[in-house]
């Protein structure tokens, strides 16, 4: 079985300090993981409650539930820390449900925890932010890098006509994530739009004030700029507020990652045509069919593992466990009054 290597090499560990949730799992003898049967309610437990982010995952997760027939209850903390969520985890683990869908505040502080859940025969399904590969089963992957890189140099270049001068706001200077989105999207703008140049490429430090003024100073610095790109939802609704009550509203594009909530204003104001992200509500809802397969014992989550999941078709387990939910989401003034995150 799957589940039986890792959690006999986990046994010392959890013997130690984890004779609660062993002894508290039910009719489960822990000897067969997550899959194959045993309770089937999913605990839903988001970075923290009342974000409006996880309200929509968790509203689609629940949507998938009412499909499923299954039984699914969101906990969670008021704060996002790792160790608020520990004893959401220990709780669900004694009461042995089925499945624990989480959003991990931490990749290594929660780890323990998850690992005792998975010993006490619960099915772990990351979603949003993951763990250390071993200790969940499975993690759905909002968006590629290359997904996100694409969609965003689409975007700009359907904006701006195909061609002109476009910069990039970005976060810091030494952000791992906004480095690799901005060579892959370096990448594309050479291989299939050739007739647009990126002058620029600065840095606002994920502070809004900073991200507002190097939007100015792009604008002076490029008096042709034609677009923006800003791969960082501080950065983007910075670099909106200032074109709104600028001279180059409606003259200079402004595209990239943002939520709903933020840039609302400024699709409707007419200042930023569409920009991208992902959709929470088909994320939690991706994960509960995910969840309920692993329980069912429909799938291990072992690579090529495929399963269904209702309104959006088939998925497959791909390396370490992880399923991708697809190429990001485009939000503009026909979809955002359907969001609120």
């Amino acid at each position: 079985m799957k589940f039986q290597s890792r959690r006999v090499a986990t046994l010392a560990a959890v013997t130690l300090v984890a004779g609660l949730s062993l002894t508290a799992c039910g009719g489960d003898d822990g000897e067969d993981g997550g899959s194959g049967g045993g309770d089937s309610s999913v605990t839903m437990l988001p970075k923290n409650l009342g974000n409006p982010y996880f309200d929509t995952s968790t509203a689609g997760a629940e949507k998938a539930a009412g499909e499923l027939d299954a039984e699914i209850e969101e906990v969670g903390p008021d704060t996002a820390s790792p160790e608020a969520q520990v004893p959401f985890i220990n709780t669900a683990a004694q009461q042995g449900v089925g499945g624990l869908i989480v959003s991990a505040n931490d990749p290594e502080a929660i780890c323990d925890a998850l690992t005792e859940a998975m010993d006490a025969g619960a099915s772990v399904v990351t979603f949003d932010s993951d763990t250390n590969p071993e200790c969940r089963d499975l993690f759905i992957n909002q968006a590629s890098a290359e997904g996100i890189a694409k969609v965003q140099v689409d975007l700009i270049a359907e904006q701006i006509g195909g061609s002109g001068e476009i910069a990039i706001l970005s976060a810091a200077a030494n952000a791992t994530n906004q480095n690799a989105w901005i060579e892959m999207m370096e990448a594309e703008l050479e291989a299939n739009h050739p007739d647009i140049e990126l002058v620029d490429t600065v840095y606002g430090d994920d502070d809004d004030q900073k991200s507002f003024d190097q939007t100015a100073a792009l604008l002076q610095a490029h008096p042709d700029l034609k677009g923006i790109i800003s791969p960082t939802t501080v950065g983007i609704s910075a670099a909106a507020r200032y074109l709104s009550d600028s001279e180059y509203k409606g003259k200079v594009a402004l595209t990239g990652l943002g939520t709903p909530n933020q840039m609302r204003e400024y699709v409707e104001n007419g200042t930023v045509e569409a920009f991208a992200l992902w959709n929470p509500g088909d994320l939690g809802y991706l994960a509960m069919y995910a969840t309920q397969a692993l329980i069912d014992g429909d799938i291990e989550g072992e690579e090529g593992d495929t399963f269904d999941a209702g309104d959006l078709g088939e998925y497959t387990v791909g390396a370490d466990g992880e399923v991708l939910l697809g190429d990001p989401f485009v939000f503009n003034a026909e979809n955002i009054g359907d969001f609120d995150f």
